[in-house]
């Protein structure tokens, strides 16, 4: 509103009065918070100031800004981000002199220019006792003590507090154009009013909160297509989360941090043999198949399965040591993790969360066909007791091979695959359900999730999905049968005013005629395996689950059921 307090006489700014911006979408320059503006500034000035010896500068550490996500280089003037790569640097600019309404700065070389020059003239000269910064004195017929010539503009001292910055008359029309895009109101006639110092000072209490709660967003497939996609994703996400904390959580001392997790660009799998066998007919279409739905091949593949696993793990292992290493207090305070993972990722993430091997699930169809052909196929009295021998060999070779399995296990502290606990885990678009359907999930007991991600790995498992989305499985069918006949709950909107909990819903039935059943069948509440030891199940059951899942898929969002969302 009103004028903010300024030194009686001219003198060099204050780092305070220093404003430092960046600029990431090539138009608008926004404004470091105060506490990373003058940390900057104070960076500046060390390099500005020598100590390297021999007139070299002085070696400055990059300022880690905005949060923690980003580092300055003052020497370089640019800004990068600290947890993924980015190949366009995002410009710095310390801002002196300020366009009067927008608060834009001027260009660096120009704003250093009127800076020198108004020192040089007017250093040690006393000011006004205060500055009103929202009322423009008229200067029509004033005229002006000192002028200083630029390359298309001249600036204008009218008092010391009076200063404009006028477009030349033989300016071309371009330039005026770009004078004008820079907030520029009256370039042409009266001038455009100038600010020294910024209408903020910067102090180190204006600063982010502490995070106490971290979310690794993990892509699905495609992302070969688009490799910066999941940051804009991200980004959209953090700037969201930051709207929804400033209206309605305001008063908390911490927050939520969002980081992107690509692990896609960094492998290798089969290099360029897939393209080089992709025919030439209809090329664009082969090439986004090959980008995107080739992800699901790979994973489905023995071969390259191990190497999309250990490349989705080491990434969010190696992004919460960066994170831990960079804020020390993160762990000590109990900070918490989630993630949240789209289309394949759910899937790739819950396997690393419960160590899903599919070498055991095929070990378990040898055993059972081996025992099958035993008791079914009629063969010699020598061929049987040759089968039989081999049969409890093998027996023989798992017991040995658990036994020192367990014994290696006993000696050697096995570090756990992630870095981490999971708070909550949040699936979004996903076909998880459809996987852990055909591995022999079905529907468990207890109401619970445990069967299918038990809450010593995962808090909390919430499943969100759009109805139309064709990838996408519900996965409250597989916690108890019944829900398959009821409506997932449709998700509010952020802004709703007074929400009803979802606790408090009344469940919507698919089907009203068939009445819920309080508890699942026999069949049912005999299979209930867990993620790590799923059976083999008769095979004539799973058309049948996908299709009462893929029915009930497409009609909500989040299941009511007490631990999921």
């Amino acid at each position: 509103g009103g004028g903010r307090p300024r030194y009686e006489v001219v003198r060099e700014l204050g780092a305070e009065e220093v404003r430092w911006f960046y600029r990431e979408d090539r138009k608008t320059w926004k404004p470091f918070i105060g506490y990373d503006s003058l940390r900057i500034e104070l960076a500046f000035r060390a390099l500005g100031s020598g100590g390297g010896g021999a007139g070299e500068p002085a070696a400055v550490e990059p300022v880690c800004v905005r949060s923690g996500l980003y580092e300055v280089d003052v020497a370089s003037a640019e800004s990068y981000p600290v947890y993924w790569n980015q190949t366009e640097k995002i410009p710095v600019m310390r801002g002196q002199w300020f366009i009067d309404g927008t608060w834009q700065p001027l260009e660096e070389e120009e704003s250093n220019l009127i800076e020198q020059e108004h020192l040089n003239r007017f250093k040690g000269q006393q000011l006004q006792e205060s500055f009103d910064m929202e009322i423009s004195k008229p200067v029509d017929g004033k005229e002006a003590i000192h002028s200083l010539k630029l390359s298309r503009n001249h600036v204008d001292w009218h008092s010391v507090d009076e200063v404009y910055l006028y477009s030349d008359a033989t300016t071309s029309k371009i330039a005026r154009t770009v004078t004008q895009k820079l907030g520029f109101s009256k370039a042409s006639s009266s001038g455009t009013r100038l600010h020294r110092g910024y209408v903020e000072e910067a102090t180190l209490e204006d600063k982010p909160p502490q995070t106490s709660h971290i979310v690794f967003v993990v892509h699905g497939i495609g992302q070969k297509m688009d490799q910066g996609r999941i940051i804009k994703n991200t980004a959209m996400m953090r700037d969201t989360a930051r709207k929804v904390e400033e209206k309605y959580f305001s008063n908390l001392a911490t927050h939520v941090e969002f980081l992107p997790v690509e692990w896609r660009s960094k492998l290798t799998l089969d290099g360029d043999t897939v393209d080089s066998i992709t025919p030439d007919k209809v090329r664009g279409l082969r090439d986004m198949l090959n980008s995107s739905a080739m992800d699901i091949m790979y994973y489905t593949s023995p071969l390259y399965r191990d190497e999309l696993v250990k490349g989705l793990q080491q990434e969010l292992n190696r992004l919460y040591s960066l994170f831990c290493s960079r804020n020390p207090e993160f762990e000590e305070k109990g900070g918490k993790v989630s993630i949240v993972s789209h289309s394949l990722g759910c899937v790739i993430t819950y396997d690393i969360m419960t160590g899903w091997n599919p070498v055991r699930l095929y070990e378990q169809l040898l055993q059972k066909e081996e025992e099958e052909e035993l008791e079914e196929r009629w063969m010699s009295y020598e061929e049987q007791r040759l089968l039989e021998e081999l049969y409890i060999t093998k027996q023989r070779l798992r017991e040995i091979e658990e036994r020192l399995h367990e014994l290696k296990a006993s000696t050697i502290s096995k570090l756990p695959v992630l870095k981490f606990k999971v708070e909550n885990f949040f699936c979004m678009g996903s076909p998880l359900a459809v996987f852990l359907a055909l591995r022999g999930i079905r529907p468990g007991t207890s109401g619970s999730q445990d069967h299918i991600l038990p809450r010593t790995i995962c808090n909390r498992l919430l499943n969100i999905f759009h109805p139309t989305d064709p990838v996408a499985y519900r996965l409250e069918p597989l916690i108890l049968k019944h829900y398959s006949n009821i409506s997932p709950v449709q998700i509010h909107w952020y802004n709703t005013a007074n929400p009803l909990p979802y606790e408090h819903m009344k469940p919507s039935f698919l089907n009203p005629s068939k009445e819920p059943t309080s508890a699942p069948d026999t069949e049912s509440a005999s299979a209930a395996p867990s993620p790590t030891t799923s059976p083999v199940m008769v095979r004539r059951h799973y058309g049948e689950s996908i299709t009462n899942i893929g029915k009930a898929s497409i009609l909500g969002n989040v299941p009511p059921v007490p631990g999921l969302g």
